[in-house]
């Protein structure tokens, strides 16, 4: 008698929502941030290549260096022509309103040669360090210190003293790279704030009252701005990329497959791969019956 075809339950065309573990399923690994890309996903970020950075970094490098270089040359040719001219009316007077011209003219004077190469020195290297790294915030921040640093000396100077150098602006410099590597705190800033405070850290002391002869407001002045120009332009300069470096890939990949290994493990399949007890798969074999010999009974039973 043939047998009838098992009929299919209703129950198998189901679809119900199973509750358990939020892990992708296993059919559908965890793609790597390179698949991600090809696929239009959004892949986390990854670093610029080692080579590129470098370059780039020397090339930012040498920009402020020729710039803080051209600065310095230019102190170098107003000093030398100090002498056919009469210097004093182009310095800071202290609350004189024919000494607001010194607010812009009287960085680029200098009274001694070692008045001019202690702040060409600071010159050179702090507008390497901070151009280098904020391009953008300082090529901004350059005239609030300029300015900063003539108003504190117009400001706070004695009346009939005469205020001149680019003291100021070094400090507002420091003070600039110093607070942005404490506000910013990615490796860049704090290494360049850590070498500017070791060249230049008593520029800290020195915008208090110390000695005789020396413009502390302009320092002062040029402090504050540098400080104010820290907080307003913090984010003006994005985060530079740190290299890449190929055992990071290698790592970044044997990460990914452990992590796809584990959720195939503790994630059961879903329903629709689970096989029905009562469906069969046709693979065109008969049914054969195998027909065994009777067993002998023992004698005596």
């Amino acid at each position: 008698m043939p047998r009838e075809p098992l009929r299919q339950s209703p129950l198998a065309e189901l679809d119900y929502p199973v509750v358990g573990p939020a892990y992708p399923a296993p059919n559908r690994l965890v793609k790597h941030p390179r698949d991600a890309i090809r696929e239009g996903m959004t892949p986390h970020p990854v670093a610029a290549d080692a080579t590129s950075q470098d370059r780039l970094d020397r090339s930012r490098v040498l920009r402020a260096f020729n710039f803080s270089l051209a600065a310095v040359l230019l102190l170098v040719a107003v000093f030398t022509a100090q002498g056919m001219f009469d210097w004093r009316a182009w310095a800071v007077a202290p609350l004189q309103a024919d000494g607001l011209l010194g607010i812009l003219t009287a960085p680029l004077l200098h009274g001694s040669l070692a008045h001019l190469g202690a702040n060409a020195a600071a010159l050179l290297i702090l507008g390497t360090l901070a151009g280098s790294v904020y391009p953008r915030a300082t090529a901004l921040a350059l005239p609030l210190l300029w300015l900063g640093s003539g108003l504190g000396a117009w400001l706070l100077g004695e009346p009939g003293s005469r205020h001149l150098g680019a003291s100021g602006v070094t400090h507002g410099l420091m003070f600039l790279v110093f607070v942005l590597g404490l506000l910013r705190r990615d490796r860049p800033a704090i290494a360049t704030s850590m070498i500017a405070f070791l060249f230049y850290g008593g520029m800290l002391l020195t915008i208090l009252p110390h000695e005789a002869g020396v413009s502390w407001q302009s320092h002062l002045g040029g402090a504050v701005a540098g400080l104010i120009a820290a907080l307003l332009l913090r984010l003006r300069d994005p985060q530079q990329a740190r290299p890449r470096y190929s055992w990071e890939d290698e790592d970044e990949d044997a990460a990914w497959e452990i992590g796809n290994t584990e959720r195939d493990v503790l994630e059961p399949p879903p329903p629709r791969q689970v096989p029905v007890l009562w469906q069969r798969q046709e693979d065109g074999s008969q049914n054969v019956v195998l027909h065994f010999p009777p067993r002998e009974r023992p004698p005596g039973t």
